[in-house]
């Protein structure tokens, strides 16, 4: 027999599962932005703001379902985790709002792109596969999230140490490779913790952060 609460939770999915396909949408499109050198700023920024009002829904729904249903257990871990997921989703739109400004910094052409490239490939794989653990409450698949942000974080880290000894000639190069891997490895951070999310959602632990 359907339960009254059940409606409330659905729409919880649904509202997030429409988060996670933008945010994946904004983040493929900051990055080609900065490979191609397209500009796409406004329609992230739209996209960013959609994601935002949509958080915002995430949040009245939550908090009604827990003052009509009061829920226990499994709901209210699914209602809180929910919220948690929600912001995660919101990070990635703003963060792929503030990749595609870094074209601002000016003709990046000349620059050599491929650690983004490749660090994004790892990226973007995380969100898709966050996004599927969610969707499936497939509780190996989130760990496996987790298993690839010290990739990420590597790459954020080898980009500073080109920055600081000046293996750049061009500034512009080492200043955008390294604010669109740090972007990058908090968008990776963030995959993680929704994959820690959908965890504790399907078994009421958590995994310990780094």
């Amino acid at each position: 027999m359907a339960r009254l609460i059940d409606v409330g939770l659905e729409r919880l999915s649904d509202i997030l599962m429409e988060m996670a396909l933008l945010s994946e949408k904004s983040v493929s499109a900051s990055i080609e932005s900065y490979t191609s050198g397209k500009d796409q700023t406004a329609e992230i920024r739209a996209w960013s703001e959609e994601i935002r009002q949509l958080q915002d829904d995430v949040s009245e729904l939550a908090i009604d379902i827990i003052a009509r249903y009061q829920p226990v257990a499994t709901d209210l871990r699914f209602v809180k985790a929910a919220l948690e997921i929600a912001y995660g989703f919101s990070r990635f739109g703003r963060y792929a709002y503030d990749i595609a400004d870094v074209l601002e910094l000016g003709d990046l052409a000349g620059c050599d792109k491929s650690p983004v490239e490749i660090t994004s490939k790892t990226t973007k794989e995380m969100i898709r596969m966050s996004v599927d653990a969610f969707a499936n409450r497939d509780v190996e698949l989130a760990k496996n999230v987790q298993k690839l942000d010290d990739f990420v974080d590597d790459k954020f880290r080898e980009s500073l140490d080109r920055a600081i000894h000046a293996k750049y000639q061009d500034a512009r190069c080492a200043v955008s490779e390294a604010l669109i891997l740090r972007y990058l490895e908090r968008i990776s951070d963030h995959s993680s913790y929704i994959g820690d999310s959908v965890i504790y959602i399907v078994t009421g632990e958590r995994t310990p952060r780094k």
